[in-house]
């Protein structure tokens, strides 16, 4: 038997154990990570007054083909109203991952907000809880229950 047929003799060895090795791996991962430590990025706290963070889409940069409906534009127009809360909420598309975003203040300084109706139900939901005095931390726990998922865009 040649180099080869002893190759060929062992390849079935070898993906069992490459197949045990991942196995292996995927479960010892599974038992040191926690679910809820997988909460979307957000900012505990207001910004500080003194850090500038870029501004949020306005006037004249609310038209062209991203703004076809008028909720895309009253989504960015109540989202300056409240940029400091949305600083301090998470975002559920998980654009944090995907888009390198911070919180759901990131969604409105540029064209995310009107593509993601996750975004939009989010910004929507956050400024009618906050004009009923609730506090970011309530917000913040609401928009995990997905109470937010109740906002109809067309209606805004």
């Amino acid at each position: 038997m040649g180099v080869r047929g002893l190759m060929l003799k062992h390849t079935p060895c070898r993906w069992a154990l490459g197949l045990a090795v991942t196995v292996l791996t995927a479960v010892s991962y599974a038992q040191w990570s926690n679910p809820a430590d997988d909460i979307p990025a957000y900012h505990p706290s207001a910004p500080l007054k003194v850090s500038a963070l870029p501004p949020i889409l306005a006037g004249a940069k609310l038209k062209g083909e991203n703004f076809r409906f008028p909720w895309q534009v009253h989504v960015y127009q109540q989202a300056a109203r409240i940029g400091n809360v949305l600083y301090q909420l998470p975002c559920n598309c998980r654009c944090d991952r995907a888009l390198g975003h911070t919180s759901l203040r990131s969604c409105y300084e540029g064209l995310h907000g009107t593509e993601c109706s996750t975004c939009a139900k989010e910004a929507f939901f956050a400024y009618r809880e906050t004009k009923a005095g609730k506090t970011p931390a309530q917000i913040r726990a609401a928009i995990n229950r997905r109470e937010y998922e109740s906002i109809v865009l067309e209606q805004q």
